[in-house]
């Protein structure tokens, strides 16, 4: 069956509107569908801490924003331990970013379809629905040209670029959609390259990758696409996100160091419960040597065996 064209907003397809969503998801978190669970904290980086599959910020106010939407649900997993840290990301508290139990818990919430659903919603309208308007205002049609629009709503400093675009070249209905699109690519690669915020300056490749699908001719965003190494088709679109575990649930299985890892959600709340006691230890639901290590410390601390492995009945006591 044919995909239904959204009624508002540029002709575009929900396959096109996933698509151009998955070509930043990829300069966000280097995955097709996201990586709903990462947790990002680079130097000198004005948004602070940054979460999630579209990377929304603390310093924005927007992750405030994003887990205030997640503890209303009755739903929500893992609402109960937010909500007291909700006055913490309103005022954007510096300690915040250094709370590596506080990021565990984020990864953690990942595994959570509230957690998934609530940031797909809070992505839509903070950044999509908005983009998608912006397009429409400016007579931009096509879906590369959308997914352009997006990528700088995400990115940030749409409306400065889009009028520097404007003063070089004229508006769309001057220029032609095409010969515009071009022009803004150019001048936010060029903005992006001498901005003072250094960080921004390894950006630039977000902007070779939307003139290399200029380039191609990809204006209509027909599947399959590559984008910076990745294949973006009806397969990966459809494919679990990565860094997600629904299962296997806790004390459904000895844990210990295998090939393959162990992954899994078990694996992720063993280590959410071993980083809350004190543990060094980051919660990414793979079972591995820094997993045992803990595990092993944690066997001396009470007297047991050290195996790295974990029986039923510890599991049981850490995941209450």
């Amino acid at each position: 069956m044919a995909d239904k064209v959204i009624p508002s907003g540029p002709t575009i397809t929900p396959t096109q509107a996933r698509t151009a969503q998955a070509i930043v998801n990829l300069f966000e978190t280097g995955e097709v569908l996201g990586r709903y669970d990462q947790v990002t904290l680079l130097e000198d980086d004005p948004g602070r801490l940054t979460y999630g599959r579209s990377q929304t910020t603390l310093g924005s106010g927007n992750l405030n924003q994003l887990l205030e939407l997640y503890c209303q649900n009755s739903g929500a997993r893992f609402g109960n331990r937010l909500r007291p840290r909700l006055p913490e990301f309103a005022a954007r508290a510096p300690g915040l970013d250094g709370d590596v139990k506080l990021h565990n818990l984020l990864r953690a919430c990942a595994d959570d379809p509230v957690m998934r659903e609530t940031q797909d919603s809070f992505f839509d309208r903070a950044y999509w629905e908005p983009a998608l308007r912006a397009a429409t205002r400016l007579g931009l049609l096509t879906p590369l040209a959308v997914a352009i629009v997006y990528d700088s709503h995400v990115h940030g400093s749409w409306k400065h670029l889009r009028d520097r675009t404007i003063a070089a070249v004229g508006g769309v209905d001057v220029a032609g959609e095409q010969v515009w699109v071009e022009a803004y690519v150019r001048e936010r690669r060029a903005w992006l390259a001498t901005h003072k915020l250094s960080i921004l300056h390894g950006t630039v490749y977000r902007m070779d990758a939307f003139q290399r699908l200029i380039d191609l001719d990809h204006w209509g965003l027909g599947l399959p696409l590559v984008v910076r190494g990745a294949e973006i088709s009806a397969t990966s679109l459809a494919a679990a996100p990565p860094g997600c575990y629904d299962g296997p649930p806790p004390g459904s299985r000895v844990l210990g160091l295998q090939q393959p890892l162990q992954r899994g959600l078990d694996v992720r709340l063993v280590q959410l419960a071993l980083s809350d006691a004190g543990h060094a230890i980051r919660a990414d639901g793979v079972y591995g040597q820094g997993s045992a290590r803990c595990v092993k410390a944690l066997q001396v601390a009470r007297g047991l065996p050290v195996t790295g492995v974990l029986d039923l009945a510890l599991i049981g006591e850490l995941v209450a």
